[in-house]
């Protein structure tokens, strides 16, 4: 069974929103495992790091940090794109390849093991 499991952060970041708007990210994020073993560009950004792969998927104003897991997908953060934290995280990243520039900067991945460590509490 292919499942969608949200850690402790991601649900937080999650439950803070309206009802509707869950709701509405969560129709539009449809994530086929096929899908995922294909890393498609256009529908996936991917980012590496130490063997560890993440992938991101924007909807709407919102982007969904996740990665694949034997049971299906973790999701570990859901960002908006105007808030502080994004665009102070953003704001240092050049333009030209934006996934390859987060999979090599270490504040990224610090946010990303925050939401793993949270889940394990």
């Amino acid at each position: 069974m292919f499942q969608v499991v949200f850690n402790d952060l991601s649900a937080a970041e999650m439950s803070a929103l309206p009802t509707e708007l869950q709701l509405d990210l969560l129709s539009e994020f449809e994530v086929l495992p096929e899908e995922l073993e294909k890393s498609d560009p256009e529908r996936f950004g991917v980012i590496e790091r130490d063997g560890k792969k993440l992938c991101r998927f924007r909807v709407r104003d919102y982007r969904i940090y996740f990665e694949r897991v034997p049971e299906g997908i973790t999701i570990h953060r859901v960002l908006h794109r105007n808030t502080f934290r994004d665009f102070l995280f953003r704001a240092s990243l050049p333009m030209p390849s934006e996934d390859s520039e987060l999979a090599g900067n270490r504040k990224f991945w610090e946010l990303i093991d925050a939401g793993r460590a949270a889940r394990k509490s």
